[in-house]
C-alpha cells in the first residue's frame, strides 16, 4: 500500500512540482499553516491512513531484519507508528463518522507508495520509510495548525510523537559505513521518493477551502525539500 519511484526500473509516474533541491534553511519562506484550514474529516483520514502504512513499512522491515538488534528497535518504531493511527481514528470517531469509509479515498495514491517500497531491498525499505515518514509527519502536524483549536492540539501531539527516526538512522548510518557502494544506492533511491511525497503532501491541501491555495503550495514543498536535504545530509547522502 504505498508511492511513486522514478529509478529506471520503475513505472514512471505523474511529475511532481519541479522545485530546487537545495535551499538553505535561512532563505525559507515561513508559512502560515492556519491559512490553508485543511476540512478536518478527509484531513483525518488521510492522515490516519499514512500512519498504517508507515506501520506496515516498519513491520515488514521487522521481519527481514538481519539482527535481533534491529527487530527490537523497528517493532517498537512500528508500535508508534500504529499507536497514532489509532489515536487519529478515535479523532474521527469523535466526529461520528466511520473511519474506513474516510480513508479509503486515500487508497490508490498511498498504495503506489507501498508498491515502491516493495521492489526495493530491506535498506531501501528503511530509507523509504526514513523520508517519507519524516517529511509527512512534519508536514501534517503544521498543517493541523488549521482545525478546531481543541482538535488541533490533538492532533499535533498525536503526529510530533518520535518513532522510526533515530532507529532508521541508525540503521542506516551503520549499513553504508560497513558497505561500499551502498551510499551511491541509496541516495538515489532516496531522491527517487521525494517526487511521490509531495504528491501526497499536495493532495491534502486539494482537501483544503483556502484562497490563493497555489502561490502558497511552492514555498510549503520547498520548505520539505529543504527538510528532507537535512535529513540526507545527516546520513552522508545527498540530496
Amino acid at each position: 500500500m504505498c508511492v511513486v519511484s522514478w529509478i529506471s526500473r520503475r513505472v514512471p509516474r505523474p511529475e511532481a512540482p519541479r522545485l530546487r533541491p537545495r535551499v538553505a534553511p535561512t532563505e525559507l519562506t515561513k508559512v502560515d499553516f492556519t491559512e490553508l484550514i485543511p476540512e478536518p474529516v478527509p484531513f483525518l483520514g488521510q492522515a490516519a491512513y499514512i500512519q498504517l502504512e508507515f506501520f506496515e513499512g516498519l513491520s515488514r522491515a521487522v521481519g527481514t531484519a538481519p539482527t535481533l538488534g534491529a527487530k527490537e528497535g523497528l517493532s517498537a518504531a512500528a508500535g508508534v507508528a500504529l499507536g497514532k493511527h489509532h489515536d487519529l481514528i478515535a479523532e474521527l470517531r469523535r466526529m461520528d463518522v466511520e473511519p474506513v469509509d474516510v480513508m479509503a479515498p486515500f487508497a490508490p495514491a498511498t498504495a503506489r507508495l507501498h508498491h515502491a517500497w516493495s521492489e526495493g531491498d530491506w535498506y531501501e525499505l528503511l530509507l523509504a520509510i526514513h523520508v517519507t515518514s519524516g517529511m509527512l509527519d512534519g508536514y501534517f502536524a503544521s498543517l493541523a495548525n488549521g482545525l478546531p483549536t481543541d482538535v488541533a492540539r490533538r492532533v499535533r501531539g498525536i503526529l510530533d510523537r518520535g518513532g522510526a527516526g533515530l532507529v532508521l538512522e541508525g540503521e542506516l548510518a551503520a549499513a553504508i559505513a560497513a558497505e561500499p557502494g551502498l551510499a551511491d544506492r541509496l541516495a538515489l533511491w532516496g531522491r527517487s521518493l521525494v517526487g511521490d511525497t509531495l504528491l501526497i503532501a499536495r493532495s491534502a491541501l486539494h482537501a483544503s477551502d483556502a484562497r490563493g491555495l497555489d502561490e502558497k503550495v511552492e514555498p510549503i514543498f520547498t520548505e520539505l525539500i529543504a527538510d528532507h536535504t537535512r535529513r540526507m545530509d545527516a546520513l552522508g547522502l545527498t540530496a
